[in-house]
C-alpha cells in the first residue's frame, strides 16, 4: 500500500484546526489577498507569506509594519504613513503603502493560491533564527511515535531554516541552552514529542495512509510551540548525519523500512525528501 503524501498546506491546516487539543498550537493562517493582509498586518507587525504548495521553503517571503498603531488605528487599516518591510531569500524591499506592497506580492506570487500566517517572534541562536523538525513515525505495531527532534538553524540573511537552503542542522539542547534551564527543556521536549503523535493522528482521520509526518515548529520568547506546517515527506537524513547517538537513527530506519519508505538498511529513499 502506497504511503500517502498531501501537498497543500492549506488543505492539512483545516484538518488539524478541526482538533481543539491542536488549535492552540496553530498561528492564524488564510488564504492570501490584500483585504487578508490588511487585517494580519493591523493584528500583528510581522506576517508570512508561503505557498499553498512548495518545498524547500522556495517562495516564503515576511512583511514587516515598520510603523506602531496607535488605538485608534486598531480597528482599520493603518493610517499614514504607511511603511512596509517585504523580504525574500536574501533581499528586502520598502514600501510607503499597502497598494504597493499587495502589487509586489501579487507579481512574486503569479496568482497562485498563498497562504498568510501570523509571524512568530522566535529565539534566536547565535543571533540567528532556528526552529525544529519534528519526526514522528508509524511503528510496525500501527502505533505513533515521534521519534526524533532537531533544530534548523537559518543561513545568514535569510529567512527560512531549511537545510536545503543553506540552512544548518544542530541538536535541541544546543539551540535552547541560553534561553531555558535543562529542566525546561525536558519538559518541553516531552510536549514535543507528545505534540508531534496528536498531530499524526489527526491527520490520519482524513488521510488513513499516512506513515510519517515532520512537523516545523517555532518556538516563541515565552518558549511555547508553535506548528508552522507539517511535512508528509520529510527528509531523514539529517538524522542519520547529525546526530552522533545512532539508536536514533537506527530506530527511524527501522520504522521506514516496514511502512516502505526505505527498501533495506543504507539503502536511502525511494522518493526524494525535504528537510
Amino acid at each position: 500500500m502506497t504511503i500517502q503524501r498531501v501537498s497543500s498546506k492549506w488543505a492539512k491546516t483545516k484538518v488539524l484546526l478541526q482538533s481543539r487539543q491542536l488549535t492552540r498550537y496553530i498561528p492564524l493562517t488564510r488564504k492570501y489577498s490584500r483585504a487578508a493582509l490588511a487585517e494580519m498586518l493591523n493584528e500583528r507587525s510581522l506576517v508570512y507569506i508561503k505557498p499553498d504548495i512548495g518545498t524547500y521553503g522556495n517562495g516564503v517571503m515576511s512583511v514587516e509594519r515598520l510603523h506602531e498603531l496607535k488605538p485608534q488605528e486598531q480597528d482599520s487599516e493603518p493610517a499614514s504613513p504607511e511603511k512596509y518591510k517585504l523580504h525574500y531569500v536574501t533581499s528586502s524591499q520598502e514600501f510607503s503603502s499597502l497598494d504597493d506592497l499587495h502589487r509586489a506580492i501579487r507579481d512574486r506570487t503569479q496568482q497562485k493560491l498563498y497562504l498568510l500566517q501570523h509571524g512568530i517572534f522566535k529565539l534566536k541562536y547565535r543571533d540567528r533564527s532556528f526552529d525544529l523538525r519534528v519526526l514522528t513515525q508509524k511503528t510496525p505495531y500501527g502505533s505513533w511515535e515521534t521519534t526524533g527532534i532537531i533544530g534548523r538553524v537559518a543561513a545568514k540573511n535569510k529567512i527560512i531554516t531549511n537545510y536545503h537552503s543553506g540552512g544548518s542542522i544542530r541538536m535541541l539542547d544546543e539551540v535552547l541552552e541560553e534561553h531555558a534551564t535543562q529542566e525546561r527543556i525536558n519538559l518541553l521536549e516531552k510536549e514535543l514529542y507528545q505534540l508531534g503523535v496528536e498531530t499524526a493522528k489527526q491527520l490520519q482521520k482524513e488521510y488513513p495512509r499516512l506513515k510519517e509526518i515532520g512537523l516545523d515548529v517555532a518556538i516563541d520568547q515565552n518558549l511555547i510551540p508553535w506548528i508552522l506546517e507539517v511535512n508528509t515527506l520529510p527528509a531523514i537524513f539529517p538524522f542519520k548525519k547529525f546526530f552522533k547517538d545512532k539508536s536514533i537513527y537506527r530506530r527511524i530506519e527501522r520504522y521506514a523500512i516496514a511502512y516502505g519508505r526505505l527498501s533495506s538498511p543504507g539503502k536511502g529513499s525511494r522518493s526524494k525528501s525535504k528537510a
